[in-house]
């Protein structure tokens, strides 16, 4: 299974929504690995490395969030696997 990374923004009503921790959650549950955080603007960001599939699944759960959520819009950009992270954590 190949390794991959994933960098997405995320616009739309993303923050408090509890979007960062319900992605912290599904990145868990999924054995991924990487950050999400709220930005300035508005939109959530998120920096997701693990397996195709698992990332896929997340990436896919990301166009919908969480239930109180309104994703408008995902920016994606497919990157170079590095395995720099141990967990999936937010970032303040």
């Amino acid at each position: 299974m190949n390794n991959v990374r994933v960098h997405l923004i995320i616009e739309g009503r993303v923050q408090r929504v509890w979007f960062r921790e319900s992605t912290r959650r599904e990145a868990v549950s999924l054995r991924l690995s990487g950050w999400v955080k709220n930005l300035p603007d508005g939109a959530v960001e998120t920096l997701i490395e693990g397996t195709e599939d698992q990332v896929t699944k997340l990436v896919s759960w990301c166009h919908r969030g969480p239930t109180a959520a309104n994703v408008i819009k995902v920016h994606q950009n497919q990157e170079d696997w590095q395995g720099e992270f141990n967990s999936f954590d937010i970032v303040f």
